[in-house]
């Protein structure tokens, strides 16, 4: 079985990612694969290069991501051609862990993805994990993380599309606004579950 496990920002995601590793169940990170296709000698990082420019790469070779991001964030039809060259090499990636722990006889997997919702991926998993925060929680945690003032932080949580809209598309969701134990309780609960009826 393969759950999609996804959230907003400061919801505390990565704490039920961490909490499943600890289960010896196998977690693909999009984010850190997304870091990973677009690294020197990557056939993505030759893309971009080709299409924006050397002033997107370090003089190390590496990706100049802050002067990307402010091409992308200046020039939105940029941000479709970056994400035409990095969206496929990530879900290659991510396509050929899948098959590799499939093959290792893994019987439940879990790809991490952020923006599942916003990109729309329900299509690449058989159920959604919704770790979820009240608003207050959420916008509390982002600036004690973050050290973000109020104002910046709502901005970054307005960017996402808001975790209530989320709600009613998750196939469950995790109250992440209490204690670890609590949360570890529910995950519990939900494995249990699924794992029964697949």
């Amino acid at each position: 079985m393969l759950i999609g496990l996804t959230g907003g920002i400061a919801s505390g995601k990565s704490t039920v990612s961490l909490l499943i590793k600890g289960k010896g169940i196998p977690v693909i990170d999009a984010d850190q694969i997304s870091r990973e296709v677009v690294e020197p000698g990557t056939k993505a990082l030759q893309l971009i290069s080709e299409h924006f420019g050397q002033s997107v790469i370090n003089e190390d070779g590496t990706l100049a991501r802050k002067k990307l991001g402010e091409i992308i964030f200046e020039h939105p039809k940029e941000r479709e051609v970056l994400n035409q060259i990095v969206h496929p090499a990530v879900r290659d990636r991510m396509n050929e862990l899948k098959e590799k722990y499939v093959e290792a006889g893994e019987k439940t997997i879990v790809f991490d993805i952020p923006l599942l919702f916003e990109s729309d991926l329900f299509h690449l998993v058989d159920k959604v994990l919704l770790v979820y925060v009240d608003e207050w929680t959420q916008l509390k945690r982002l600036m004690e993380r973050d050290k973000a003032g109020e104002k910046d932080a709502k901005l970054r949580i307005a960017s996402q599309m808001p975790l209530k809209k989320k709600r009613a598309r998750a196939d469950a969701i995790i109250d992440n606004s209490s204690t670890v134990e609590e949360t570890k309780r529910q995950l519990e609960n939900i494995l249990k579950e699924w794992t029964m009826t697949h």
